[in-house]
């Protein structure tokens, strides 16, 4: 019983942590469109507040509890090649979502040099990233 709380937990987890990753790139899009000083400002407001608010604490959220699940069926995982290919997925968004840091802070301090077109395609792959897992999660393939 106590495995169903933790996936559950996950799950809300992984769906709060991958809308903050679909919607900070896009305010990075809008930040970079931005003309006046006002809406860059309001931007970084609203990147910062998404980031250390949603983004950071969901991502910590689905270590925590994906590790814990992991721990606990850990009889089952180790010869799962799906497993081990999820877990390289997900390493790919930690990592995408390190690049967002260092995006904002870019752009919190004036020094992004990145256009809105980089931002609008930059956006598309935590998408990709996620079908792959729910495939890899649900289907099992290997």
């Amino acid at each position: 019983m106590i495995f169903l709380w933790i996936k559950a937990f996950h799950i809300i987890a992984v769906i709060t942590w991958f809308a903050a990753l679909f919607y900070l790139p896009r305010l990075f899009v809008y930040h970079t469109m931005s003309e006046d000083e006002i809406s860059r400002e309001r931007f970084k407001i609203m990147e910062r507040k998404l980031l250390r608010g949603i983004a950071n604490p969901s991502m910590i959220a689905v270590f925590i509890f994906g590790g814990w699940m992991s721990y606990l069926g850990w009889d089952y995982y180790p010869q799962s090649i799906w497993y081990w290919c999820k877990l390289t997925l997900v390493a790919a968004v930690a990592i995408y979502h390190h690049m967002c840091i260092i995006y904002f802070k870019q752009l919190r301090d004036d020094k992004c040099t990145k256009s809105h077109k980089f931002f609008r395609v930059f956006n598309e792959l935590p998408v990709l990233l996620l079908v792959g897992i729910v495939i890899l999660v649900v289907v099992k393939p290997f």
